[in-house]
């Protein structure tokens, strides 16, 4: 004989199973200001940071807004020590720019975030040793890692691309963390080439 809690724990579990991209519960729980509040900071993030990584991605892609272009680029990844600097070059300002561009629209966020983790991961590296505070220290680049990050772990909010494609409606922690890691792995193998 089933229990008379069976259906509930059914219902209950449905419900979390299409939970809000958000990860807060979309029961009378969850205050709708209270999610509203924490989709509205999540999209004002996702634009500073994606805004911000897609103008320097076409700074090296395509040289705006007084960047150096595919050559200009490729000269500093000779400079810091990079083979295949022209290759390098595009594949940050693509990472930049696409990355950028996937937050600001919140569309495959965490992947989007992870690709941004990674290139400013790279880019901490390389400026290492020059102090905490702009312009030669890493204060600039380290905000942007930790704010791509947080993006990868929190997933876009209800106010993103992500919530109308056919992808599972739960952010888990696990897919960023994942993702985070897989971007640090990305930016080590980087690195690694440097001479």
């Amino acid at each position: 004989m089933s229990s008379p809690h069976a259906p509930e724990t059914t219902e209950a579990a449905e419900a979390a199973r299409y939970a809000p991209a958000s990860g807060l519960p979309e029961s009378s729980d969850a205050a709708p200001a209270e999610q509203s509040g924490y989709d509205a900071g999540l999209l004002l993030l996702r634009l500073a940071v994606g805004l911000i990584m897609a103008a320097h991605g076409s700074q090296k892609l395509f040289g705006w807004f007084d960047g150096g272009g595919i050559d200009g680029t490729a000269q500093f990844f000779t400079a810091s020590g990079y083979p295949s600097a022209r290759t390098m070059a595009v594949v940050a300002g693509l990472s930049e720019t696409l990355g950028g561009l996937g937050l600001v629209l919140g569309l495959l966020t965490p992947l989007a975030g992870a690709a941004v983790f990674g290139t400013m991961l790279n880019a901490l590296t390389v400026k290492w040793g020059g102090g905490f505070f702009a312009p030669q220290g890493v204060e600039y680049e380290l905000l942007l890692l930790v704010a791509a990050a947080a993006l990868t772990l929190t997933g876009p909010g209800r106010l993103a691309a992500d919530r109308v494609l056919p992808l599972p409606r739960a952010h888990r922690l696990t897919h960023g963390a994942a993702l985070l890691v897989l971007g640090a792995a990305v930016a080590g193998a980087v690195l690694l080439m440097r001479s």
